[in-house]
């Protein structure tokens, strides 16, 4: 009985949990979306393939939407990718809950379509391979599919190559990095450039093969300035990160070794997003759907397999925090 006393229980285990979160999520969207001017977001910083291909004319309102339905569709895949690797040890939904809470508490990225989000559901097809491609006698495929979706994210979004080493680390620990299996990634991820550069010198625009090479190239002197509402945030997803990440690396023994490899490649992941945001805060915005993939895997596998007093206040100071956090950017932004 004591167990369904807990507020964090009855959230978590609650039936009603994520229709309520995305009846939240949608009137704070409709509030910043009325409260917040239609130039919020705009100049954030993007490369010229990206502007090329975003180069139509959509109402505001249209915008915001898509900006919604693809993070709703980003958010359904953690559900399948929960269910498929059992990362958090039963069907759960409470990692989608919070993607949507958190992508709500910044109200900054949801005037615009960025060239993250996309990149975001491309990250996730990657990640669904690479866990895809644990000890398995023929890891070739897996890899070249995971890596032929991190360079397909590249073009839109160049950053997104520098997650390649993280991925072959994490199939090292997956014991699916072979001789074989890294010149696999290296084709898969080769092959969007193929089709890019078919076309560039089919019409002679050989200039659009070279512009994500040239952005990924490109790295901004080192500043750490944040504006307030990027600093709250990015302080509030690492209090919760490394709070989540402590639980995982202290009681990593409960779990399958193969769930103990995913839930570590998540916490390197996620660190290394953090490192990268902070050395380059401009492009923090198109980084931090990915970084949230890993902070709401983290904060479901923590919220739903615990049940003790630290963890039911840590829980709900993170709620309260979430709200307020909302409250300060949208403030903060008008």
């Amino acid at each position: 009985m004591a167990r369904s006393r807990r507020f964090q229980t009855m959230v978590t285990a609650g039936r009603f949990t994520l229709p309520a979160t995305i009846l939240v999520s949608a009137i704070c969207w409709i509030v910043a979306a009325v409260l917040l001017p239609e130039n919020v977001g705009k100049g954030t910083g993007s490369y010229p393939l990206w502007n090329i291909l975003y180069d139509i004319s959509l109402p505001a309102w249209a915008n915001q939407f898509i900006s919604f339905l693809l993070y709703g569709i980003i958010g359904f895949l953690l559900i399948g990718l929960n269910n498929t690797f059992a990362i958090i040890r039963m069907r759960a939904s409470v990692q989608t809950a919070f993607y949507f809470l958190l992508i709500t508490a910044c109200p900054g990225m949801h005037h615009r379509l960025y060239a993250g989000d996309l990149a975001t559901v491309a990250f996730m097809a990657a990640l669904y391979f690479l866990f895809h491609s644990y000890q398995r006698k023929r890891p070739e495929a897996d890899l070249l599919h995971s890596f032929t979706f991190i360079g397909l994210g590249s073009l839109l979004y160049p950053q997104l190559t520098l997650l390649a080493p993280i991925f072959w680390i994490g199939a090292y620990s997956f014991q699916s990095l072979n001789g074989r299996s890294f010149f696999a990634s290296l084709v898969g991820w080769s092959v969007p450039y193929w089709f890019l550069f078919g076309h560039a010198f089919f019409y002679g625009e050989m200039e659009l093969f070279y512009l994500p090479f040239r952005e990924l190239t490109t790295f901004h002197p080192v500043l750490f300035s944040f504006r307030p509402e990027e600093a709250a945030t990015l302080g509030y997803m690492f209090v919760l990160f490394a709070g989540c990440a402590g639980h995982c690396l202290a009681s990593g023994y409960e779990d399958k070794i193969r769930t103990r490899s995913y839930l570590q490649f998540l916490i390197l992941l996620t660190f290394c997003l953090f490192i990268y945001i902070a050395l380059q805060p401009m492009l923090g915005i198109h980084l931090l759907p990915i970084l949230l993939v890993g902070v709401s895997i983290l904060a479901g596998h923590l919220f739903v397999l615990t049940d003790n007093r630290g963890s039911n206040v840590f829980f709900i100071c993170m709620l309260v925090g979430l709200f307020l956090l909302f409250g300060f950017n949208v403030w903060t932004l008008l």
